[in-house]
């Protein structure tokens, strides 16, 4: 390698060396934060808590989080936004298609108990219009019913599902059974197999609902 570049490459690494700490720090604060925010819900959880689980002083992690809702704010963010990348960057092209991403998601759920028992309890808090992730929720479930109700429509329209499906009342059916079966998996994680549970009830839901009348078809 020619020195003057390597000098270069030296310097760079050296100029990212404290924004490389930094993001591994506001990660590592994410993470606890998941842990704690999962066990104590949000009004109960402890920023000194997780300062001290993290390693720094409480004022070391308000320079990465204005307050506690900011914290609560940014790990819902930060953990749809690893759901999107991980499982739903590309448009679905079927009715199939989204019942076998979905039944991926919550399979990948279940060997994340941490995050995904998070889910459950700020999901019970934030139904208080004053708690700090309302609007996250109340906008996350929007969108979700938007997508699905959409995506089945598509498939009615392409003659994949019946032309009489409510694609909104099933879209809401297929939101209600997931968080139903995420619940029953959070309370005895041994004897639900939420995963196994949502792949039965979809090939029972797209043998009612296809025009084929058949199970949900495997992975083309």
């Amino acid at each position: 390698m020619d020195r003057t570049n390597s000098r270069h490459s030296r310097n760079t690494a050296k100029a990212r060396g404290p924004y490389a700490v930094g993001d591994e720090r506001r990660r590592r604060i994410l993470d606890v934060a998941v842990e704690h925010f999962a066990q104590w819900g949000f009004h109960a959880s402890s920023l000194a808590r997780i300062a001290k689980e993290v390693g720094v002083t409480q004022g070391g992690l308000l320079h990465h989080f204005r307050s506690k809702e900011d914290l609560l704010v940014s790990v819902l963010e930060h953990s749809e936004e690893h759901d999107i990348e991980q499982f739903f960057t590309v448009d679905f092209d079927s009715a199939a298609d989204c019942f076998r991403r979905l039944t991926d998601l919550v399979e990948y759920n279940s060997r994340r108990p941490g995050r995904t028992r998070m889910f459950n309890v700020l999901i019970g808090e934030s139904c208080e219009p004053g708690h700090p992730a309302h609007a996250f929720f109340k906008q996350r479930y929007a969108m979700v019913l938007s997508r699905l109700t959409d995506t089945l429509r598509a498939a009615a329209d392409a003659g994949e599902l019946a032309a009489d499906t409510d694609c909104t009342a099933v879209a809401q059916e297929i939101v209600a059974v997931m968080d139903g079966h995420q619940l029953q998996w959070a309370l005895t994680p041994d004897e639900v197999d939420m995963a196994e549970r949502l792949r039965s009830y979809f090939d029972r839901l797209y043998a009612s609902i296809s025009t084929a009348r058949e199970p949900l078809p495997p992975k083309p």
